[in-house]
């Protein structure tokens, strides 16, 4: 009973894990950051995405506040915060968050008030389907892990 249930846990992460590849939201430098997880380290991806899912928290919050609330936008400010945002999105596979940071950035460049903030209100969106799918997976791994443990 036990080793199906690990089973079906697992079939349950590959079928996630294929829906996110599948609608761009994750690309292949998420399955890179999980090979560097090994026993030595198990918990190495949960520990950089929380750090990913933190930081992106922070730059959310002041790219919120340059677009919605400032009367004199900061581009400078803007463009670091996106640069970061973008960078720290390639690195974990969060693909079409950073694709449309891209799109942002863009805007951003042209001055385009009316594109930046309908770029922020779906990087909101985006950010918000990745961090709860990202949670999803991290339970599953948790019951999985759980399951593989528990031995009579």
């Amino acid at each position: 009973m036990l080793g199906f249930s690990v089973e079906r846990l697992q079939a349950d992460m590959n079928r996630l894990l294929a829906l996110l590849f599948r609608q761009g939201v994750l690309d292949e430098q998420f399955l890179q950051l999980q090979e560097l997880q090994d026993e030595a380290s198990p918990n190495f991806v949960a520990e950089i995405i929380d750090i990913y899912l933190d930081e992106s928290e922070k730059l959310l919050r002041s790219l919120r506040e340059i677009v919605m609330v400032d009367k004199a936008w900061d581009h400078k400010k803007m463009g670091m915060d996106l640069n970061r945002l973008t960078g720290s999105s390639s690195s974990v596979g969060a693909n079409r968050v950073r694709n449309i940071c891209l799109v942002f950035r863009f805007a951003s460049e042209q001055n385009n008030r009316v594109g930046c903030r309908r770029a922020m209100e779906v990087l909101e969106y985006e950010y918000g389907y990745l961090k709860s799918k990202l949670h999803e997976i991290f339970q599953i791994e948790q019951r999985r892990i759980i399951a593989g443990a528990v031995r009579y």
